[in-house]
């Protein structure tokens, strides 16, 4: 699911993190998923079984939540209209709120590989 990411590299560089900022804000307004009224994660494909297992995690109202900006995107594309202004979401609205549980999920399954595959031995004792 994780995509290499340069993130860490640039917010340790304060000069670089103040040059990348308005060019991540116009990237981010020109993908037009915040004009339908989309978040950043809903654009998650949802194909993957740690992405089903996140969703299933979501609690009940940022999970009805997600399903209804979903719908009213569809909507909005298959009329061709975006929506008003004051419906759009704002940048401040725009947070990651699947993400940090898909991070758990891929932890937990590495340490769960970390698990099966030790292996577990037994001390033999020396005869004295």
């Amino acid at each position: 699911m994780s995509a290499p990411s340069m993130t860490k590299f640039i917010m340790k560089r304060p000069w670089l993190k103040q040059w990348m900022k308005p060019l991540s804000e116009w990237y981010a307004n020109a993908a037009g998923y915040r004009k339908l009224g989309l978040r950043v994660d809903d654009l998650i494909p949802e194909e993957s079984d740690v992405v089903m297992l996140a969703l299933k995690r979501l609690p009940p109202k940022e999970a009805y939540d997600r399903v209804f900006r979903l719908r009213r995107a569809f909507q909005c594309s298959l009329s061709h209209q975006l929506l008003p202004k004051d419906q759009q979401t704002k940048p401040e609205e725009d947070y990651l709120y699947l993400t940090p549980i898909i991070k758990e999920i891929e932890q937990e399954n590495r340490e769960r590989g970390d698990l099966e595959a030790m292996v577990v031995s037994k001390k033999k004792r020396k005869n004295a």
